[in-house]
């Protein structure tokens, strides 16, 4: 097919002017969020250090390899979750009967007598691990640890919370999550995935991110709330962290990511907080899925790609509905006021109509 010459004239000038927004501030975003991120991790890391003297069973496992932390995850340029792995999830049973949406809960194998288990305490009479237990416990370590950290004059707790939460000199929070790494595993809630109809991920490349696994976070879930379930505070929260990673790999798929979250920081920071750096990557998954050849993510396809995830996106705000990549009967707007998701989407369409109409709008975006 041909192309005209002025719509390949106009995609090569928007090619110029999101290379010259990735060179400028995108690269000037990821030299501040890293250089945040060393100092933080400095902090968590004595606040750890202090809590396994406490309590050897809550081992740190925030450890730099190649300039990145193990479990580290940027929220935001101020916001971060730091995943705590624990030890020996070996004598539970993952039970995912898809009755508790987007978690999943640990029940002590048939026969096993929970004395042979490391976390004996937080196992209730039915049998289950619970997520609540280990994560209050977990809280009043941290408390503790603070006090004694030998940063305790920059380090505080967020009160008012079940969650692990740090406020570090009062312009960063850290969200500190116990979890158990599921490798090899995978749950089936997800078992949908891939869609057998879409030739995009490869064969090769689901076998990977099955290999990989996945996480089951010890955090309040949203998607519960107003279930009424007994089991709400022993479920474990279905996280996909490693997966997503490994889905993005290719192409200009990283870059794509790394633009919108400088768009979404500089332009959709709004309040009530409708639009996330996760919707941002759901959706970019979604696209990758519309588009499953790797030509379609060169270099060259990178305008049409983020105009699609920003219409995308203007879609879902105004329809109030995000399903989550790999559980899709989760809304990964759910608790997001109708107000806050319609201000959103006036934002993303001036947002998006800039990039169409005005390429040269990027320099002052």
């Amino acid at each position: 097919m041909l192309v005209p010459s002025d719509t390949m004239a106009a995609q090569s000038k928007l090619l110029y002017h999101l290379n010259k927004f990735y060179g400028e501030r995108v690269q000037a975003r990821k030299v501040a969020v890293a250089k945040t991120v060393k100092d933080v991790c400095k902090v968590v890391q004595d606040v750890l250090k202090e809590v396994e003297v406490q309590e050897p069973r809550f081992i740190s496992s925030l450890n730099e390899c190649n300039s990145r932390f193990d479990g580290l995850e940027v929220l935001s340029p101020t916001e971060f979750q730091v995943i705590l792995y624990l030890n020996q999830m070996g004598v539970f049973n993952f039970v995912d009967d898809g009755s508790l949406p987007g978690c999943a809960v640990l029940k002590l194998s048939d026969g096993r007598k929970r004395s042979m288990s490391l976390w004996v305490e937080f196992i209730t009479a039915s049998g289950y691990l619970s997520a609540r237990k280990i994560r209050s416990r977990f809280q009043t370590l941290v408390a503790q640890a603070c006090d004694k950290s030998n940063y305790r004059d920059e380090v505080k707790m967020v009160a008012d919370t079940t969650e692990v939460k740090l406020r570090i000199r009062e312009r960063y929070v850290v969200q500190i999550t116990p979890a158990f790494r599921c490798s090899g595993l995978w749950p089936r809630s997800a078992a949908h995935w891939p869609n057998p109809h879409i030739p995009w991920p490869t064969p090769n490349l689901v076998a990977e991110v099955k290999a990989e696994g996945f996480d089951l976070l010890s955090k309040d879930c949203i998607f519960l709330q107003g279930k009424q379930s007994s089991m709400e505070g022993d479920a474990w929260l279905l996280h996909f962290m490693e997966a997503e990673k490994t889905l993005l790999s290719g192409g200009c798929r990283k870059k794509c990511l790394s633009i919108l979250k400088t768009m979404r920081d500089r332009h959709l920071d709004l309040p009530g907080n409708p639009v996330t750096s996760y919707h941002l990557k759901t959706l970019l998954l979604y696209e990758c899925e519309k588009h499953p050849r790797e030509l379609e993510w060169d270099e060259a396809c990178l305008g049409d790609r983020l105009n699609g995830i920003l219409l995308q996106m203007i879609s879902c705000l105004q329809c109030r509905r995000c399903p989550h990549y790999f559980l899709p009967q989760l809304d990964l707007f759910k608790g997001k006021s109708p107000s806050s998701l319609e201000n959103a989407a006036k934002q993303c369409w001036r947002l998006a109509r800039e990039l169409l109409t005005n390429p040269r709008s990027l320099e002052k975006l």
